[in-house]
């Protein structure tokens, strides 16, 4: 377990800026492409996120079922593998990565997520290739350090390590045993995070030298507690109390990573009232008292994800009424970084860069 305080990680100035999937704001996400445009505009970490093949591979996608950011809908040899799974407690159709072995995953090619939004990112659809966790980790231990000088640090996104295990691919050992060389010729550069604790549990277990985040939604509940617990799961919202903060540092967790809603969004009606959570930070918005509450337990503090167009922002710092038009990212971005968190995820890390060079 890393020992933590709010100066982990502070050979880079604070707060890190983390590549969110590359630079997913101008290349299609999760391909050699986006990393290395990341690298390029002077990221601090690298996050991919970490899914599994049917013979072991480890690839990177944001999600196992991958019709939305490639282009398996089209091949027809394919046609026959679209089927329908429960993920996490969520229906879905489509085409999933454990269907697939990574010679016939290699042969597919990377789409843009979001081409309603990010329409110029749509005329590399069909260029690249899909990429595994080894292609990252081998163009990391090539990369120049950051203009800060220090080394880019990875920061691995485990996805859906319960269902995972429930078909017999265990992600903790799949994980351990490709990240375990990485990380010992690299110290100090290896975080991993996940939405399900016992994964980061496992992990520890295995002795990998880590930085362990937990990522935390804005609602639900866990899918490990949910598996094991049913109703009675504890909630994100019951791991976000003092208490639970305080629960989480004690079982070994390092940092949480939360939805900026969490941290800072239009003003609520209940903003600077006695006893809230939540004080006014002017321009219509206001900030929350997780980042105190979080540091005063141990817990480093991550956020997700900053977004300069206007369908991710709040309403206060929109511009002009199209959602994929930038708007007033520069005062979100800000307001979330005065919080004084740790870490932020951006699709666009050179412009959460120069904001950081701003405040």
């Amino acid at each position: 377990m890393t020992e933590h305080t709010p100066e982990t990680a502070r050979e880079h100035p604070r707060p890190l800026v983390v590549a969110h999937r590359g630079a997913s704001g101008y290349r299609p996400e999760h391909t050699a492409a986006a990393y290395r445009l990341a690298l390029a505009l002077g990221a601090e970490a690298i996050e991919p996120d970490i899914v599994a093949t049917r013979d072991g591979e480890l690839v990177l996608r944001h999600e196992n079922e991958i019709s939305g950011t490639t282009d398996v809908a089209d091949r027809p040899e394919f046609a026959d593998r679209r089927t329908t799974r429960e993920i996490d407690g969520q229906r879905l159709t489509g085409w999933f990565t454990e269907d697939f072995t990574w010679a016939e995953l290699s042969t597919l090619r990377a789409r843009e997520r979001l081409p309603q939004v990010r329409g110029a990112s749509t005329r590399f659809d069909g260029h690249y290739p899909l990429v595994r966790l080894r292609d990252l980790l081998g163009m990391l231990a090539e990369a120049a350090p950051a203009p800060s000088g220090a080394p880019v640090r990875l920061v691995a996104e485990v996805k859906h390590a319960t269902y995972f295990a429930s078909i017999g691919l265990p992600l903790d050992e799949l994980l351990a045993a490709e990240l375990a060389p990485w990380a010992a010729a690299h110290p100090g550069r290896l975080v991993v995070e996940a939405f399900e604790q016992t994964v980061l549990g496992q992990l520890q277990q295995r002795g990998l030298p880590a930085e362990y985040v937990y990522l935390l939604e804005k609602a639900g509940s866990p899918a490990d507690l949910v598996a094991r617990y049913g109703r009675a799961a504890l909630s994100y919202a019951g791991h976000l109390t003092t208490a639970g903060l305080a629960r989480l540092r004690a079982a070994g967790i390092d940092g949480i990573s939360v939805d900026t809603a969490l941290l800072v969004k239009a003003a609520p009606k209940e903003t600077d009232r006695p006893g809230s959570a939540w004080h006014s930070i002017g321009g219509g918005l206001a900030a929350s008292d997780l980042v105190d509450r979080a540091h005063a337990a141990g817990l480093g503090v991550y956020t997700w994800t900053l977004r300069p167009e206007n369908r991710f922002l709040p309403a206060p710092c929109r511009v002009g009424s199209t959602g994929a038009a930038h708007g007033d990212w520069h005062s979100w971005f800000g307001a979330l970084m005065r919080t004084g968190l740790d870490g932020v995820f951006a699709d666009h890390p050179d412009l959460a860069l120069e904001v950081r060079a701003a405040l």
